[in-house]
């Protein structure tokens, strides 16, 4: 009875911790986690995306994507960017480079040498190069028509422009959009043969249409890329002169 009377006292008492042996024991016994519970967390659910949707990419120099379109998957490849203005659109857009446009159909219908050291020099990046561009331009401007009849030397110094500016801008080449259009997509498959292909597509246009190329680049890099010579240029503040107060000394 006594024995009783002192649990009923002591209720809080773990019965298990009452031995002979160890009343001080340790605590109680860890409880085992009960089995078959659910994850506090559920899985993610699967990404899809619907191969149908188009995905839009803004490209910045060297191929660095500045913004993706809602729906977009880390590791899948984006597609390429679509040049600002066509290849026969001479005269360019209605926006604030109007004027710009129209500055580069001129050059490049009465002076391509001047058009392409201007697009040599913001591609590159050097404000000393456009000087070097254009005299060597012009001298093979001028030998392919004394002894040719027509500008076929130049284009062979003008056409890797034209390429680089689609591998830093990530634009869509002439064959790729050819190959869409036509639905071929066994073209694409082999990315060694596409470049390639691409190379030689670049020549055709600047041999065949090599103004309208040359204007075409130039009004694509006005739009992406800042002058070298302006974009060197500190910029110059003037501040005002302090206040002054004249007085005389009364004393």
């Amino acid at each position: 009875m006594a024995n009783r009377e002192e649990e009923e006292a002591a209720p809080l008492l773990n019965p298990e911790a009452h031995n002979a042996d160890s009343v001080f024991s340790a605590g109680p016994k860890p409880r085992d986690p009960p089995p078959n519970l659910a994850p506090a967390v559920a899985p993610a659910p699967a990404v899809t995306v619907d191969c149908g949707e188009k995905v839009s990419a803004k490209w910045a120099a060297e191929g660095v994507p500045l913004t993706l379109a809602h729906g977009s998957v880390i590791g899948e490849p984006l597609l390429r960017d679509q040049w600002d203005s066509g290849l026969f659109s001479c005269l360019g857009r209605n926006d604030e480079f109007c004027s710009s446009d129209l500055e580069v159909c001129l050059l490049g219908s009465f002076a391509p040498c001047v058009l392409f050291g201007s697009n040599a020099e913001r591609l590159g990046s050097a404000p000393g190069s456009f000087i070097h561009n254009c005299f060597t331009y012009a001298g093979l401007y001028m030998l392919g028509n004394c002894f040719f009849g027509w500008n076929c030397l130049a284009p062979w110094l003008s056409y890797p422009s034209r390429s680089a500016i689609r591998r830093r801008f990530n634009l869509e080449g002439n064959l790729e959009t050819l190959a869409r259009s036509v639905g071929c997509h066994r073209i694409l498959g082999d990315e060694a043969r596409q470049k390639q292909l691409e190379s030689l597509c670049d020549l055709a246009a600047h041999v065949f249409c090599h103004p309208c190329a040359l204007c075409q680049e130039g009004r694509e890099l006005r739009r992406r890329l800042p002058h070298p010579g302006f974009a060197a240029r500190p910029a110059m503040v003037l501040m005002p002169p302090a206040e002054q107060i004249m007085g005389r000394d009364t004393a």
